[in-house]
């Protein structure tokens, strides 16, 4: 059984930033990857950002050029570096850790972003 707890969710203005953070617990023998998804309202959820193998990293078209996303493997923790907001990164923001490729991983129950002046 995995545990994610994410944090660092809060409202901000636009062109501001938000550093998200997200620490895993519970049997996590090895990590795959470890990513960001997010839900708007009356939205499905979708991709962010995921780094694999703790070093590669790959960004939807959204997040491309704003976010950065890192890892620090030996403490099972990921980022999410936000900069330039904007009202539609408006969102509930959620961890996501795969244990092997092409598993639905575990989930955290989501940090909310509000971007709004």
């Amino acid at each position: 059984q995995v545990q994610l707890v994410e944090s660092g969710g809060g409202l901000v203005q636009p062109g501001g930033s938000l550093r998200l953070s997200c620490s895993a617990s519970g049997f996590v023998r090895s990590i795959y990857s470890m990513g960001w998804y997010r839900q708007a309202p009356g939205k499905e959820r979708e991709w962010v950002a995921t780094v694999i193998g703790g070093r590669n990293t790959y960004y939807a078209e959204s997040a491309e050029g704003r976010f950065t996303i890192s890892s620090n493997s030996a403490k099972k923790e990921v980022y999410l570096q936000m900069n330039s907001l904007k009202p539609d990164d408006t969102a509930v923001y959620y961890c996501n850790l795969k244990r092997i490729k092409g598993d639905e991983g575990s989930w955290g129950q989501g940090t909310q972003v509000t971007v709004s002046s």
